[in-house]
């Protein structure tokens, strides 16, 4: 048995378990993931969230001097980037006093990113650079196929604008959709939007390896993106989740994320062993 030390954070109810490893020191293993994200028997979330002294992760090749947000989905597989989780983290660090604020650098598995602490519990992620594809591609659920735009956020996203017709909370996530896999050979995030006005959208959506969730960080950047190419316009956008409102700023093709990260707990759990398991 292990016993680590975690927080349990929350951005718009995307929801993380927070584990410290300055020396990358400890195995995490995709099985270590699955049991703490569980939420019969573990803590419960839609990811895991490890901070390793970046000099010790032997694939980033950047400044060694600051922290590496090592993201997991719930299902174990390894992410490049969370858009809520990079809120989250930033919250943690200055929580821990591992940083000081109010400005902070992140390493992530997509590149250096920065996140600021407004005010309260309110901060504000650089997500870098968003790349939104001309050619449209295609998804398809419970039978029916809609055209979908291609965006880039440092991970791949596929975002759907539905007819007029088709309500956005009656579709059924609880199995994914399909997409081509030619164009996401290793799988998307994909969003379901519904648009208000030009710059207010309303959004679901189905993440890679974790399912629906209340909210993504970077499926919102990359509805804003996707609106915005459709517009010819950048500027600031906000986006409802079914966990609350993210605000989206785009210059320049640069997109930063504005939204609540709330640390909401501190304990101790216990890991079983593999044998049992």
């Amino acid at each position: 048995m292990r016993n680590w030390e975690f927080a349990k954070g929350h951005g718009t109810m995307n929801d993380f378990v927070l584990l410290k490893d300055r020396t990358n020191s400890t195995e995490l293993s995709p099985q270590d993931v699955r049991y703490l994200c569980d939420r019969r028997a573990g803590i419960g979330g839609d990811g895991v969230i490890r901070a390793v002294w970046a000099k010790y992760m032997p694939s980033w090749t950047g400044d060694p001097n600051m922290w590496f947000m090592d993201y997991r989905n719930s299902d174990g597989s390894v992410a490049e980037m969370c858009g809520n989780g990079l809120r989250v983290f930033g919250h943690f660090l200055l929580d821990e006093n591992l940083a000081d604020g109010p400005d902070i650098q992140v390493a992530t598995r997509a590149g250096q990113r920065d996140v600021a602490e407004m005010n309260d519990e309110l901060f504000r992620a650089g997500i870098g650079h968003v790349q939104v594809a001309s050619q449209p591609t295609h998804v398809s659920l419970d039978g029916v196929e809609y055209e979908a735009t291609t965006v880039d956020v440092g991970n791949p996203h596929a975002v759907v604008f539905l007819p007029a017709d088709v309500d956005l909370e009656s579709l059924d996530l609880s199995h994914p959709p399909r997409f081509d896999t030619r164009v996401y050979p290793a799988g998307t995030n994909i969003e379901f939007v519904r648009v208000h006005s030009d710059r207010s959208l309303s959004m679901r959506v189905f993440e890679r390896g974790s399912g629906e969730t209340m909210s993504c960080g970077t499926g919102v950047v990359a509805t804003a993106a996707a609106q915005g190419a459709r517009l010819g316009e950048q500027g600031r956008f906000g986006v409802d989740v079914p966990g609350g409102h993210l605000e989206v700023e785009l210059d320049d093709s640069m997109a930063h994320l504005t939204g609540p990260a709330v640390i909401v707990a501190h304990g101790s759990v216990v890991l079983p062993d593999e044998a049992a398991r």
